[in-house]
């Protein structure tokens, strides 16, 4: 069986991800699994995991908006969506840092970013130290994972899994943020008319 952790036990989860592991918790969308974005060898394991293909990259998981910082590059809007929709039900697609490995997102120039709304998984990325990659609980193009025992079914090979509910059970919705006006590239809990009232708002500061 695997191991199944509380909450209050984020330096055992920790461990195991400096140790490039991968495990399974419980977001604000759905169950995710996560690994440390700055080790190949925990992104391999993370696609064994998951029968992932190689040419299909990991969105990150960030503690906060500093985190966000260190990886991407912002812009007004981003910065705007950021501060209003995060943390919360949305993936901000957005630049890459030149200092971002490659093999972090493929050679792509992008980065599809979340930010953590649970405050035990805040916790466990700021011990691990670094972002995580963070990806649905389920094989690759198989549904999504509803519970821990279908967690440990599909996804046998997991190191540990943290024990909770997720809340809306949809997955967030991606916003394009690379472009002048924001695209919502997959609908989720966030609106469009939500996201074009963010960027009315900012471009109304910008004229």
């Amino acid at each position: 069986m695997i191991r199944r952790f509380r909450k209050d036990e984020i330096r055992e989860m920790a461990e195991i991800l400096r140790n490039d592991g991968v495990i399974s918790v419980p977001t604000d969308t759905v169950y995710g699994v996560c690994a440390r974005y700055d080790s190949l060898t925990a992104q391999e394991h993370l696609r064994d995991i998951k029968k992932r293909p190689k040419d299909k990259a990991f969105p990150l998981m960030c503690a906060d908006i500093e985190q966000i910082r260190s990886v991407a590059e912002t812009t007004a809007v981003s910065e705007a969506l950021i501060h209003a929709l995060m943390p919360g039900p949305v993936t901000l697609v957005m630049k890459k840092k030149t200092e971002v490995p490659a093999f972090v997102n493929g050679g792509m120039d992008t980065l599809a970013i979340r930010m953590a709304t649970d405050d035990a998984l805040k916790e466990l990325i700021m011990k691990t130290g670094c972002p995580l990659y963070m990806t649905s609980a389920n094989l690759s193009g198989e549904p999504v994972c509803t519970n821990l025992d279908e967690i440990e079914k599909f996804c046998p090979m997991l190191d540990g899994m943290m024990e909770g509910e997720t809340s809306f059970g949809k997955a967030s919705t991606i916003i394009d943020c690379t472009k002048e006006i924001p695209a919502i590239l997959r609908e989720g809990p966030v609106c469009e008319e939500t996201v074009m009232r963010i960027y009315e708002t900012v471009k109304g500061k910008t004229v």
